[in-house]
């Protein structure tokens, strides 16, 4: 077999197993979308019904305006409008993410320029989260009793920061470990102090890698579900607890109404993925392109 034929070969078998993985990635998503659409009596269909001929928009009734034709008993009223759990996801994701990444930032310039922490203690700071929440929730639950912060915005976002820090001095250090050091010479030659240095050479030229941490924070934040729904009870309520909240007593978990709001709670993410699709792509390739 010539060498230009095997070159052909393993490009298609390369992009037949890409393919393959595409819709094994791809088809859990595609379910939720389409059973957002269908009527009651296809959620259990069997066969599966795939995409319904009688697609339906009263899930997302249901959920996200309260005008079901379905539903007219007080049961319903914790399937509808989810408004304020969207307020709450945006304030607590939104918040925890931006102080995660901040602080972050800031100790992995420490460890990339003056060494703060060892490697060593860099790995044991990426091994805290490795922990399991439910471990850690027990004891929070005492301790936050005794501050105050059960069911509370402030209690989430503090716990929040605490679990994403590792990650977010783990990717920007990688980032601004590939900035040149003579750059910021050249800066503190030209007379810039240290902190003027940091915010307008360092964290600009890192500005793609910040985008990309930002980005993958928000994502563990927003759909973070086990301490959100230990920390809270009636106060403060995220997404993902609301998803959970989504059975009736005669009927048992109603999916069209679940996949409706799982829809809606992906949307967001998709659009800030899709404003930001070129930082991410130069911070996901910003080492390979340095190097």
């Amino acid at each position: 077999m010539k060498r230009t034929t095997r070159r052909r070969l393993y490009a298609v078998l390369r992009f037949a197993v890409l393919g393959v993985w595409l819709l094994i990635v791809a088809f859990p998503m595609y379910w939720v979308v389409a059973t957002s659409f269908k009527p009651d009596h296809e959620w259990f269909a069997w066969p599966p019904v795939y995409w319904t001929k009688t697609p339906t928009l009263e899930n997302y009734l249901t959920v996200w305006t309260g005008l079901s034709r379905v539903y007219r008993t007080q049961e319903a009223l914790s399937m509808q409008k989810p408004w304020l759990a969207l307020q709450h996801s945006l304030t607590i994701a939104l918040t925890a993410t931006a102080l995660s990444v901040a602080l972050g930032t800031l100790l992995a310039y420490g460890v990339s320029r003056y060494r703060l922490l060892s490697d060593t203690r860099m790995f044991n700071l990426l091994m805290l989260r490795m922990i399991p929440p439910i471990v850690v929730a027990a004891p929070l639950t005492l301790y936050y009793a005794a501050l105050n912060l059960l069911d509370s915005v402030t209690g989430l976002v503090i716990v929040y920061v605490i679990i994403t820090l590792p990650y977010s001095v783990w990717m920007t250090k990688s980032f601004i470990d590939e900035i040149p050091l003579e750059v910021e010479q050249a800066a503190a030659i030209l007379g810039a102090s240290r902190w003027r240095t940091i915010w307008e050479v360092t964290v600009p030229l890192a500005r793609s890698g910040v985008v990309a941490t930002f980005m993958f924070v928000l994502i563990l934040t927003w759909s973070e579900y086990l301490l959100a729904l230990i920390l809270t009870k009636t106060e403060v309520v995220t997404l993902p607890v609301q998803l959970a909240k989504y059975e009736g007593s005669s009927e048992g978990r109603v999916y069209g109404r679940q996949a409706a709001l799982a829809v809606g709670i992906t949307i967001p993410l998709v659009v800030i993925g899709c404003l930001i699709r070129k930082h991410l792509v130069r911070g996901f390739s910003f080492g390979m392109v340095k190097r």
